[in-house]
């Protein structure tokens, strides 16, 4: 049973997935997206650091969409569970 049926990768490019990004205390930053597992990258310029995290972005989706893995909503759209 395919798992993402109906959803594309432009689809998933545009939800709002938590970007979280820190700082080096030499230079640099290190960034991540939350909700996708080893979603990663890190640059010397805070503009380099989020054009490579959506490069990364992309291809991690890319790969889950190929694979047929189960592709996690963004906190911001999960229902709550009480």
């Amino acid at each position: 049973m395919k798992r993402n049926v109906g959803k594309d990768l432009e689809y998933y490019m545009k939800l709002p997935y938590t970007v979280e990004i820190v700082p080096y205390k030499d230079g640099g930053f290190f960034a991540r997206i939350k909700e996708l597992e080893g979603c990663m990258t890190e640059a010397d310029t805070l503009e380099e650091v989020l054009k490579l995290l959506e490069d990364a972005k992309r291809a991690w989706l890319e790969t889950a969409l190929e694979d047929d893995l189960e592709i996690p909503l963004p906190e911001s759209m999960r229902e709550e569970k009480e």
